[in-house]
């Protein structure tokens, strides 16, 4: 891939980027229409690294750039003397989350790394308000597609552990608080807050010890112990002075076992994030291990640490099923498939086949309904054993 070098003084900031950014070596460091908001935002992207694009997007934009002077009558003057970049691009400002449409969920879940990164931000708090809005919006209407697009980041894509990590139990928690515990919105929101924000305090370490192999060092878990207390005093500094959310990030990993009703309210949505938690940890693959089937996974947060029934890890089964969208399953004709929706019951999901009984990829994926005798479910598969490949967004086309 032939690539140029680009200013980084000649990166829109707060509006669609018009190209794609990319390292020297051509890999994708931010897709074309996502939106860096501000220099912070850009110097974390890059991490001191040159940026390159495709030689296209030269023309692409200089045309852009001198069509808009052109009707905003800008003289041929102004036009002869105009650098690459000089021209602000007014077309369209709007945030890419907030576009009609299925969100990009890659570009949710960069934004979801640089706005839990900038914790020493005091102005971060309207930003994170705004993360989690375009979230929730996404996945209480589409829940299914939301599930499939975070599970499988999740089970594939170690690079954003922390943020993918977030967006998920955020996810799987409100919508265990809607579908099942009957909450009202404003709890359900509060709910979803603070589960986006339980590792405020340690996202950049959250990050470093899934890449890492050893076992953490004295001073990573000393910060790791410290993390729920620190994140709810660094959101409190923030401006964050909901009760509830900073009592559900300081007890999520001090939330015991037992019934929910008798609880504080902030200490029910303590234990569901922990039990949530609890599933995406052993879901998602580290250099150290490899992850766990959505299953086995979810086994871990049905039961508590008594080897009992979990009310809050029951809920969220109950909620995204024991098979749900995103995790890979093996059908009793043979054929290997990807949960795309879920079904009547938590364990009779809609899958799309992906392998066919022969073990030939399918090229197009071909829904099967679980429920069905002739197609019901008879193991779940790793990420890690699926060899064929599949674009995910024409799997979410199917939900």
């Amino acid at each position: 891939m032939k690539l140029v070098p680009i200013n980084p003084e000649d990166i829109p900031l707060g509006q669609p980027l018009p190209y794609a950014l990319r390292t020297e070596d051509g890999s994708l460091l931010a897709i074309k229409g996502l939106v860096i908001e501000n220099r912070p935002e850009l110097d974390m992207l890059r991490e001191k690294r040159s940026l390159f694009i495709e030689p296209a997007a030269l023309n692409t934009r200089a045309a852009a750039q001198l069509n808009a002077m052109l009707n905003q009558n800008t003289t041929l003057g102004e036009i002869a003397e105009s650098t690459l970049g000089d021209l602000p691009d007014d077309q369209d400002r709007r945030v890419l989350v907030e576009r009609d449409g299925p969100p990009d969920w890659q570009s949710l879940q960069l934004r979801a790394n640089w706005v839990l990164r900038d914790a020493g931000n005091p102005e971060v708090l309207p930003r994170i308000r705004q993360l989690h809005y375009d979230l929730a919006r996404h996945a209480l209407r589409h829940p299914d597609a939301a599930l499939l697009a975070l599970i499988h980041l999740s089970s594939t894509d170690a690079e954003l552990y922390s943020a993918t990590h977030a967006l998920l139990v955020s996810t799987m928690c409100m919508l265990a608080a809607r579908d099942v515990l009957n909450w009202d919105e404003d709890r359900q929101m509060t709910l979803g807050r603070a589960a986006m924000t339980m590792n405020f305090a340690m996202t950049e370490l959250q990050d470093q010890l899934a890449k890492q192999v050893q076992r953490p060092t004295p001073a990573q878990q000393e910060a790791i112990e410290r993390h729920a207390g620190g994140s709810a005093h660094l959101l409190q500094l923030r401006g964050v002075n909901d009760s509830r959310w900073l009592d559900a990030v300081y007890y999520h990993h001090d939330a015991a076992p037992g019934p929910l009703r008798p609880r504080e309210v902030g200490q029910q949505m303590a234990r569901l994030i922990q039990r949530a938690d609890v599933f995406a940890a052993r879901l998602a693959p580290r250099a150290s291990r490899a992850g766990m089937p959505p299953p086995a996974a979810m086994q871990a947060a049905y039961f508590d640490e008594k080897r009992q029934v979990d009310e809050a890890g029951a809920a969220l089964i109950k909620a995204v099923g024991i098979y749900p969208p995103g995790s890979f399953v093996k059908l009793v004709n043979n054929e290997t498939a990807v949960v795309v929706r879920r079904g009547a019951n938590t364990t009779t999901p809609k899958v799309a086949v992906l392998i066919n009984r022969s073990g030939i990829p399918t090229g197009e994926p071909i829904v099967r309904n679980t429920g069905l005798k002739e197609h019901r479910i008879t193991a779940s598969l790793p990420a890690r054993d699926i060899r064929v490949r599949f674009d995910i967004n024409r799997l979410l086309a199917l939900v």
